[in-house]
């Protein structure tokens, strides 16, 4: 779901030495190319269709409904989703071109219902000059965020005012919250008494996975917008915080399973649902490693040196963990017991390979390719400061609660 903006460097820049943490100098500027465009708007067609499909399985209650109503609540889905995504990467190829960066259109992504409960994974843009300036870097970096908001914060403001009260389901999944979320719901939301739940309208949902996106791409980490953001602002002090950040959502996932635990234990039920609290809090190690796979392909871009876990292990580590614990979450009793024993020795395994050779030692995959090391500005700072805050507004603990 990564919106980030990747820039090529000439394949002619230095290498930095082992445990460097500054990156390569600017190489030369690179001609601007013709603006292709047939494969993007294929795949901007197949991320269409991917979103409306999701959205005729997702934004109904009742598999009963006959195909044309499903199509009916998935066109507003649909166009409100795919309106946020396209301001938010037409925010970065509009301030790309402004700055003369080269940059290329979006390429969408598509992933269909059930791969992915939204449709699509996003989009990239991809850069082959250099972002040269740290003004530069900050006007490309945060005019994506800042302009998908702008459509996804009025949107959501609109659906959830259109949202309907439903009985309350135990054991329905729900969505995550954040400041940004609660302030909009109790802006413009309905009152919701007790014993019934707010049912998101179509276009409300869509603006909650736009946040939710926003949200991860604000990550201060590596190439992602928060990444070029927080190096804009901080310059290459940011390349000794980003690991930080990255290790902060692997302390995330234990922290919030520990919590969901310890309330269970509280209230009697022991770790009976243990499985499906890992569920709640596995997007956090799934995010931590696939940051984990960008920064090592960051590395081998940059000529940095890579991590010593090579990508197809960690790829292979992750998916059997996250589906052991998908077909596990309900099992119970001796085998239950067994099979999350297992579970978490796998993962102190994984883990201890990290430690050994992997993201949990002193490394630079994080490191962000170097700019100029001129003013900011105090207008900018301000801004740099405010779109960052806006992943502290939009920060969700539990995405989705089951």
């Amino acid at each position: 779901m990564t919106h980030s903006v990747n820039s090529e460097r000439s394949s002619a820049a230095p290498k930095a030495g082992p445990g460097a943490s500054a990156a390569p100098q600017a190489g030369p500027e690179v001609e601007r190319q013709p603006l292709a465009w047939r494969t993007n708007l294929w795949l901007f067609l197949a991320t269409l269709a991917s979103v409306f499909w999701t959205g005729t399985q997702v934004c109904v209650d009742s598999a009963d409904l006959p195909f044309a109503e499903r199509a009916a609540l998935a066109i507003p889905f649909t166009a409100t989703l795919l309106g946020i995504l396209v301001a938010h990467e037409f925010g970065h190829f509009i301030a790309a071109r402004i700055h003369k960066v080269d940059a290329s259109l979006p390429f969408f992504i598509p992933l269909p219902f059930p791969v992915s409960p939204f449709g699509t994974m996003g989009a990239v843009i991809r850069m082959r000059g250099n972002i040269e300036t740290r003004r530069a870097l900050l006007d490309i970096g945060a005019a994506g965020p800042l302009a998908g908001l702008v459509v996804a914060i009025p949107a959501y403001a609109w659906g959830t005012a259109h949202s309907q009260l439903v009985a309350n389901t135990v054991g329905a999944g729900e969505l995550g919250e954040s400041i940004m979320l609660k302030v909009l719901d109790h802006a413009f939301g309905p009152a919701v008494p007790a014993g019934m739940d707010l049912l998101l309208s179509p276009v409300a949902f869509a603006a909650w996975i736009g946040m939710f996106i926003t949200m991860i791409n604000l990550l201060p980490i590596g190439q992602l917008d928060g990444g070029h953001i927080a190096y804009a602002l901080l310059g290459t002090r940011q390349d000794k915080v980003a690991p930080y950040v990255h290790r902060s959502l692997l302390a995330f996932f234990f922290v919030s399973l520990a919590s969901f635990v310890l309330r269970d234990v509280r209230a009697g039920f022991g770790f009976f649902r243990i499985g499906h609290h890992v569920g709640n809090t596995l997007f956090w190690l799934g995010l931590f490693e696939f940051m984990a796979v960008l920064g090592t392909l960051s590395s081998q871009r940059y000529a940095r040196t890579p991590d010593a876990l090579s990508i197809r292990t960690r790829i292979l580590a992750t998916v059997g963990l996250v589906l052991i614990a998908m077909l596990g979450q309900d099992a119970t009793g001796v085998k239950g017991t067994l099979l999350w024993f297992a579970w978490f020795v796998g993962l102190g395994l994984f883990l201890a390979m990290d430690v050994r050779w992997g993201v949990l030692r002193r490394h630079a995959l994080f490191d962000h390719p170097s700019t100029d090391a001129g003013d900011l500005g105090t207008g900018r700072s301000i801004v740099a400061i405010v779109t960052l805050a806006m992943f502290v507004l939009l920060f969700m603990p539990a995405p989705m609660i089951q």
